[in-house]
């Protein structure tokens, strides 16, 4: 799953509140093991996230434990019928993939729309229609 631009902002924020030991992120076990925030939900954090507290839980949530574990979910899926041999190859292709969004963001948005040829009939000898 590819994430949003919200996304990647909530966590720049959240990284920066954990570097300044405004929150914690801790695994809990209920029955069974996910991770949550701990700490002081001052108004500090609403400002900062500029949403309630309920919406930083929901988008901590959906991020840490639907998202970032589900991701580990399904390594370790394939990577217990497959072994361990694809990984390199995979990491080659995220790291590929970054580098073409990183560039695209840099060269800002491109009109990718199809280009228009005449306006005449398909022609009915074409193979492809």
């Amino acid at each position: 799953m590819i994430l949003s631009e919200k996304d990647k902002v909530f966590i720049e924020k959240l990284k920066n509140l954990v570097d300044e030991k405004e929150l914690v992120i801790e695994a809990k076990n209920y029955g069974y093991k996910y991770l949550v925030l701990r700490q002081n939900y001052g108004d500090k954090v609403e400002q900062c996230f500029g949403m309630s507290r309920q919406g930083v839980r929901w988008r901590f949530h959906r991020l840490f434990n639907d998202i970032y574990v589900g991701a580990y979910e399904t390594i370790y899926f394939v990577e217990t019928s497959f072994g361990t041999s694809l990984r390199p190859m995979a990491l080659e292709i995220v790291k590929e993939r970054v580098a073409m969004r990183k560039k695209a963001q840099n060269l800002g948005f491109v009109d990718a729309s199809r280009r228009e040829n005449d306006i005449s009939e398909p022609d009915s000898s074409d193979p492809e229609l």
